[in-house]
């Protein structure tokens, strides 16, 4: 749906909008040109091989790292970890470098020399993400707790969180905190700020059963007014929220077709179904989720496609997923190169939570391509016995109602020139029909 350019106040989405699933395209630049009335500087449909930075040893990804650095290697480190790969130290040791003595990461520190200061703009998504990166790999239990504790002192009253410190809660980043939280061994509904937890805060956000077309899905944040408009995005966030799940998870319990019931929407099990209803609607006809960037052509969303089978199948819609999977199996392999790491990340875990091979994607081999955009990995064999052991712990950990996890994600990003620039990650301001 296009827009008229027009001045207009910025959302705190649209001022600290959370960096993940980048992916540049030439029809969102022209969308973003048309909404705001100004022009763009020419850029290439694909990210840049030659970034205005330069890629730091052990990073993943060979685009400008400046919005997106720790959270593409948290999620490639988790990936690698998931499927049974070790990780390069360097890699590793690129992460933990990137964190503030308070605990915090930003989305990325080019000079870790210098302490962070007051205008070094933390947020809580790449520090949710490196948590749960690092506390997968294991061995880094002093810098988790120091992030975990950074993200407590930044809990919103709702319970939630927001992007950055202060900034009003949104359900991706309520969710991505909370699956930190339960990665790190918290419960996330013991961790309140005046009595809130992040569930009440994701509660707030769902929609009702009775609200057409949009019941059971889970608005980004209210708007002006209070109203909540259903967004997908949000919505596998989320689901997997409320689960108590984050980035890894399995299949949940086979159930039926998801319904949106309003009798147990007062529950994280029933919150979660009815948020499975929805995305299921969505993905039925077609079996991928549409992207509605303002003023562009809709077009498929990859990455907000996969977070859907993702949380279809830990919600135990697993029959619902299979069409969705089997749509990014066969069309995916572009976007993904274009993309990146975090990427091949999104396309591991979808698989992973259906039970199907990474290394056997479509005829991909998602494991072998996410490792070639970065430093060797030190071992590459196929998922061993412990780390199997490890994800049904946390599978067993995460499948109570009382925890929550995470999904999030992103919308359209603007940065370029002198002073300005465009940058475009899929998951923003995006509204689902």
């Amino acid at each position: 749906m296009s827009r008229a350019a027009r001045p207009r106040d910025l959302t705190d989405r649209e001022r600290h909008p959370p960096i993940m699933n980048i992916r540049r395209s030439a029809a969102a630049l022209a969308a973003v040109t048309v909404v705001l009335g100004a022009a763009v500087p020419a850029v290439a449909a694909t990210p840049s091989p030659t970034p205005s930075v330069a890629i730091p040893d052990g990073l993943y990804g060979t685009t400008d790292p400046t919005y997106d650095g720790v959270w593409r290697q948290s999620l490639a480190l988790l990936a690698q970890r998931t499927t049974g790969v070790t990780p390069a130290d360097r890699a590793v040791a690129w992460l933990t470098g990137q964190q503030c003595a308070n605990g915090a990461f930003a989305a990325y520190r080019a000079d870790t020399t210098k302490a962070c200061d007051a205008k070094l703009m933390v947020d809580t998504n790449s520090t949710a993400a490196a948590v749960q990166a690092l506390t997968a790999l294991g061995g880094h239990q002093a810098a988790t707790d120091k992030a975990v504790s950074w993200l407590k002192s930044v809990q919103n009253a709702d319970g939630g969180w927001g992007y950055t410190p202060g900034g009003a809660s949104d359900a991706n980043s309520t969710s991505v905190v909370a699956g930190a939280m339960a990665a790190a061994g918290e419960k996330p509904s013991e961790v309140r700020k005046g009595g809130k937890s992040s569930y009440d805060a994701l509660l707030k956000l769902s929609i009702k059963c009775d609200v057409e077309p949009d019941g059971g899905a889970f608005a980004y944040q209210p708007d002006k007014k209070g109203a909540l408009a259903a967004n997908a995005d949000a919505t596998a966030a989320g689901v997997l929220g409320v689960l108590g799940k984050g980035f890894v998870t399995t299949a949940g319990k086979t159930s039926a077709a998801p319904a949106c019931d309003s009798t147990t929407a007062g529950t994280p099990s029933g919150l979660a179904r009815n948020g499975a209803f929805f995305l299921e609607s969505q993905v039925r006809d077609t079996g991928y989720l549409k992207s509605a960037l303002p003023g562009a052509e809709e077009q498929p969303d990859y990455g907000n496609t996969a977070d859907a089978v993702v949380a279809l199948a830990a919600q135990g819609a697993t029959g619902q997923a299979k069409k969705p999977l089997a749509w990014l199996e066969q069309n995916s392999a572009a976007w993904a190169k274009q993309s990146g790491p975090a990427a091949y990340a999104q396309l591991i875990f979808a698989a992973h939570a259906m039970g199907a091979d990474p290394r056997d994607f479509g005829g991909a081999d998602l494991v072998a391509q996410l490792d070639a955009t970065g430093p060797a990995p030190q071992a590459t064999a196929k998922a061993t016995d412990q780390a199997a052991d490890a994800d049904k712990k946390d599978d067993k950990k995460d499948d109570s109602d009382a925890g929550y996890g995470v999904w999030w994600t992103v919308g359209v990003f603007l940065v370029a020139g002198i002073g300005i620039g465009f940058l475009i990650s899929g998951r923003g301001r995006k509204q689902q029909p």
